[in-house]
C-alpha cells in the first residue's frame, strides 16, 4: 500500500501486522515479536503490540520485520563536483532502496569540504532534495593534501559531523598528531582512510598472486595496518576517538584489537565486500585485464585477510558495517583495471548481503547485526537516530526476511552501476523505507 499525504496536514500513520525485535519492546521473548507503530508526523508516538486507536493512514507491513532505519557511516555522494556520477537526490533514493535513512557524506568532493561553503552546500541540497539524513565530515587537511590542518573549530560549527581525509588519508605523522590532539579538546571524531602512500606506491589491487599473473602493482596490506597502529596510538596518546574506516587486513584488525584491550577510544567498520571477496576471486575482462568493477580501496585483500575480517565481525572487534558507497560512471569502469578508478557502490545491498552470508549461517545474530547498522554507528557520530521507541525520529526499514532475490545492478537507483555483486541471490530484502514519519521506499511501487 502506497502512503500519499496532504502537504502540511498533520497525520497519524499506524503500522500494523509487523514484527521486531524483543529488545524495542523490552521484551524477555526469544524470537521476533508482533507489534504495532503509530507515528505521527516525524516521530513514533508509540509502539506496542497492539495499538487500539483511530489513524489517518494504516500500512500492513504483512508480518515483516520492522527496525529502525539502517545508518551508512560512510558513503561518497559526489555532490558538490561530480553529480554525473551521484547527487544528494540519487544517493539518497538509493539509501532508501538498501533501507538506510542516514548516511555520513565523505569529504572528497570537488572542491573537497574543507571551508563552510561546501558543508553549507550539502545542508542546503539535502534539506531541498534529499528522502534521507545527509551529514557532511569535513577535511583533517585542506585539499586532502596532507600539508596544512583545516580550522576545525570553524568547519565543527558550520556542521562537520566529523573530520577525514577519505580518499587519500593523512601522509604526515606528525601532522596526524596534531590533528589529534585539536579535535580531542573539540570532542571530535577522527574517521581514517589508512593508506601510507609511500608504502601502497598507486598500486591497483592486492599485492598477492593475481597482481603478479596479471603484471598489475599490488598494494601491501602494511600500508593500511602502519596507519592503523599509528591512529590506535596516537588514540591512546591524545584521547582523541579514532575510527578505522574500511578496515581490511588482518595487521590492521590485530592493532584494533590491542588499542581496545588497552581501553582506547578505538572504533572500526568494516565493508561487505571485504567480508564477502578477496583477490583471487576478481575476475577477467578480456584479454589479460580484470574487471575493473572488483576494484577499490583498500582493495580486496587475500583469503587470510577475509577470514580475519570475519572473525573480527563475529568477536566484536568491529563495531559497524559501512558500505563506502563510490559511485562512478560505467565508462570509467570499463577502462583497464590500472587505470580505472577505485570503488563500488553498495547501499543497495548491504543488508542482504551481511543477513544471507553472516546471520542466516549463524556468524552473528540478527540483533547483533541490526545493531552494528543502527545503534553503532549512532553513537559514533552522536545523532538522535537508530532508536526504535515512543518519542524517536520516525525512521523505520521494513525487511522481508524469507523474500530471495537476485541483485541486478540494472535496478539500481544509484546512478553507480559499479558493483561486485550483480547476480548474486540474497535474502532479506528492505521491503519499505519510511524517513521522518513518511514513507520514501516502497519495493515494486
Amino acid at each position: 500500500m502506497t502512503v500519499v499525504y496532504e502537504h502540511g496536514v498533520s497525520v497519524k500513520l499506524l503500522i500494523k501486522n509487523a514484527k521486531t525485535l524483543p529488545k524495542y519492546l523490552k521484551s524477555t521473548e526469544d524470537g521476533l515479536i508482533d507489534c504495532e507503530i503509530l507515528i505521527e508526523d516525524e516521530v513514533i508516538l508509540k509502539i506496542a503490540s497492539k495499538i487500539p486507536t483511530e489513524a489517518d493512514r494504516t500500512v500492513d507491513v504483512q508480518g515483516n520485520l520492522v527496525i529502525p532505519g539502517l545508518i551508512d557511516p560512510q558513503v561518497h555522494f559526489r555532490e558538490p563536483g561530480q553529480e554525473n556520477k551521484e547527487d544528494i537526490e540519487s544517493g539518497s533514493r538509493a539509501a532508501n532502496r538498501g533501507g538506510f535513512t542516514s548516511v555520513i557524506c565523505m569529504p572528497n568532493t570537488k572542491p573537497t569540504a574543507d571551508k563552510p561553503e561546501v558543508l553549507e552546500h550539502v545542508y542546503k541540497r539535502a534539506a531541498a532534495v534529499a528522502s534521507c539524513d545527509v551529514y557532511p565530515t569535513a577535511c583533517i587537511t585542506k585539499e586532502l593534501k596532507s600539508e596544512e590542518l583545516v580550522d576545525f573549530a570553524l568547519l565543527k560549527k558550520h556542521g562537520a559531523i566529523a573530520f577525514t581525509d577519505d580518499g587519500r588519508g593523512v601522509q604526515d605523522d606528525g601532522l596526524m598528531k596534531m590533528a589529534m590532539q585539536r579535535l580531542a579538546r573539540l570532542d571530535a571524531v577522527v574517521l581514517d582512510h589508512a593508506e601510507d602512500e609511500k608504502i601502497s606506491k598507486k598500486g591497483s589491487i592486492h599485492l598477492g598472486g593475481k597482481a603478479l599473473k596479471y603484471g598489475l602493482a599490488g598494494i601491501d596490506p602494511m600500508s593500511e595496518a602502519v596507519h592503523i597502529e599509528r591512529g590506535c596510538r596516537l588514540s591512546l596518546e591524545t584521547g582523541c576517538h579514532y575510527h578505522a574506516l574500511h578496515i581490511s587486513s588482518k595487521e590492521s584488525i590485530e592493532h584494533v584489537r590491542a588499542a581496545k584491550a588497552k581501553k582506547a577510544k578505538v572504533t572500526a567498520e568494516v565493508s561487505p565486500h571485504h567480508l564477502l571477496l578477496c583477490d583471487a576471486d576478481i575476475p577477467e575482462r578480456g584479454e589479460r585485464d580484470l574487471d575493473a568493477n572488483w576494484k577499490m580501496n583498500p582493495p580486496l585483500r587475500g583469503q587470510l585477510d577475509r577470514e580475519a575480517c570475519v572473525q573480527a565481525l563475529a568477536d566484536g572487534t568491529i563495531d559497524m558495517i559501512a558500505t563506502d558507497h563510490a559511485p562512478h560512471t560505467v565508462e570509467e569502469k570499463n577502462k583497464k583495471i590500472s587505470e580505472a578508478p577505485f570503488g563500488i557502490v553498495g547501499l543497495e545491498t548491504a543488508f542482504p548481503l551481511i543477513y544471507t552470508h553472516f546471520v542466516l549461517k549463524g556468524i552473528i545474530s540478527l540483533e547483533k547485526m541490526v545493531d552494528m547498522m543502527t545503534i553503532a554507528p549512532a553513537k559514533l557520530f552522536k545523532i538522535d537516530r537508530g532508536q526504535l521507541k515512543n518519542g524517536a525520529i520516525a525512521n523505520l526499514t521494513v525487511i522481508d526476511l524469507d523474500k530471495e532475490q537476485v541483485i541486478q545492478a540494472a535496478d539500481f537507483h544509484s546512478k553507480g552501476r559499479n558493483t561486485p555483486f550483480n547476480g548474486w541471490k540474497v535474502k532479506g530484502i528492505p521491503m519499505m523505507t519510511i524517513y521522518k514519519g513518511r514513507v520514501v521506499f516502497e519495493n515494486g511501487a
